[in-house]
């Protein structure tokens, strides 16, 4: 018995080894996540083994090759102009009267592929009701397509009654295409959309789990909510689909959000998102159509760059953007967050503003949809307190939304679940929208 449970112990730590080498030479992480991994595998080394399979392992390299080389639908020639145009300094200024933003609209149009664009029309949704039964009339109302793509889709009321309303579309002859997460919307199977599917709606599903609750990209998730309708009307924000966004769950009371309503060209930039992730999950690929990118005449004054980042992203643009706006402050920064768990780069960015005289005011939530981020969330603002920031907690039911906004000029509607972000990659695949207020 002695000798088997020895040549045990020399196969684990073998697995061990092979592990080891598989993480520093293979994933390419940063420095702090590997000596972390190291040291669990190596103290824990079953538990350690079974946990980096499900939490820890990267996404496969052929998959990121092709999540990046996906065709930038529509939008190719429009940004490669206004390259150029930023390049040889002949792009417009934006309208703010307080922001300097042209170098943050430089690096979004450049590196980030974020179209610019102006004249939008938006309208802001703070309750789940309101949001939803706007975007129930806009269904309705649909003629050439609809687009919706969620992280959280219920098999409750609300998605019931989306349902209904998208199954009816369908019937009467419009495209309708569905992408949800397959963890966010976790049993919620393709029965479930049998009827649309039967009136010619299609359903994908973003990396389908091999076992519920059981599967190795477990933090590789869409957590995107966007839906487009007929190329001119666009919805992006914090409202999935589920009662719980309809103030109608007693653990989290009144659901407070932020979701956007936007017409006008920056539609294009959330269809060109769809698209692309839908690609990524279905063959055949959707190709360019012309209704997908109807000509949209102006009727609002908001400029407005919508950024894109997830695992195959060659940077994080995301927070890249967020330290870009901190950074040129003068007078004040306001932030929403029910998740403050800043990395290293953001959290300094805040104290400098704070120890250079920049108002910052967080407002976060009294109560917690996870315990470990609230606390953690306190734990961080704590250190803002000390220095002088103003730190509010909602205290009307759960505030979910995230926003930051620079000198009254510059607002972002933040999509990230947490402000902290792998600092090698972002492993869930979110949006935000900038706007510039003139």
């Amino acid at each position: 018995m002695a000798f088997l449970a020895h040549n045990y112990m020399i196969i684990i730590y073998i697995i061990n080894i092979f592990l080891i080498l598989t993480l520093i030479f293979l994933e390419q992480k940063d420095t702090a996540q590997t000596w972390a991994w190291i040291l669990v595998i190596t103290f824990v080394p079953i538990i350690g083994f079974l946990l980096y399979i499900y939490i820890g392992r990267g996404i496969s390299k052929d998959k990121i090759f092709g999540l990046k080389m996906q065709e930038q639908i529509g939008l190719s020639e429009e940004l490669q102009d206004q390259k150029k145009q930023l390049q040889a300094g002949t792009f417009p200024v934006p309208k703010t009267k307080t922001v300097d933003a042209k170098q943050l609209i430089y690096m979004m149009t450049v590196y980030d592929r974020s179209l610019y664009t102006l004249d939008n029309e938006i309208k802001l949704f703070i309750d789940g009701s309101d949001k939803f039964n706007a975007l129930i009339q806009d269904i309705d109302e649909a003629a050439s397509h609809i687009h919706l793509q969620y992280y959280i889709y219920r098999n409750d009321h609300l998605g019931t009654t989306i349902l209904e309303h998208l199954t009816t579309a369908a019937k009467r002859g419009v495209e309708v295409k569905v992408l949800v997460d397959a963890w966010g919307s976790v049993g919620l199977g393709k029965h479930f959309f049998k009827e649309l599917m039967d009136a010619g709606g299609e359903i994908q599903t973003f990396f389908p789990l091999f076992l519920p609750y059981l599967n190795p990209r477990t933090n590789y998730r869409n957590h995107r909510k966007i839906v487009v309708i007929d190329g001119e009307i666009g919805y992006t924000g914090g409202f999935n689909v589920g009662d719980e966004y309809l103030g109608k769950v007693k653990k989290y009371g009144y659901w407070r959000d932020n979701h956007l309503r936007i017409r006008g060209e920056a539609v294009y930039s959330l269809q060109n998102r769809f698209l692309m992730d839908w690609n990524s999950q279905h063959t055949p690929k959707a190709t360019y159509q012309r209704e997908y990118f109807p000509k949209i005449v102006p009727s609002g004054d908001k400029d407005i760059q919508i950024v894109t980042s997830g695992p195959d992203s060659t940077h994080e643009q995301i927070k890249m953007v967020y330290l870009k706006m901190i950074n040129i402050a003068k007078k004040e920064i306001l932030i929403q967050t029910p998740y403050y768990i800043p990395d290293d780069s953001i959290h300094e960015a805040l104290r400098l503003a704070l120890l250079s005289g920049v108002k910052v005011h967080i407002q976060i939530p009294n109560k917690p949809d996870h315990m470990l981020v609230y606390w953690g969330t306190y734990s961080f603002v704590a250190e803002l307190l000390e220095l002088g920031a103003v730190i509010e907690t909602y205290e009307k039911g759960f505030m979910h939304a995230k926003t930051m906004i620079i000198d009254g000029d510059l607002t972002v509607q933040l999509k990230t679940r947490a402000t902290r972000a792998n600092s090698r990659k972002v492993t869930v695949r979110e949006d935000c929208v900038v706007y510039y207020t003139p």
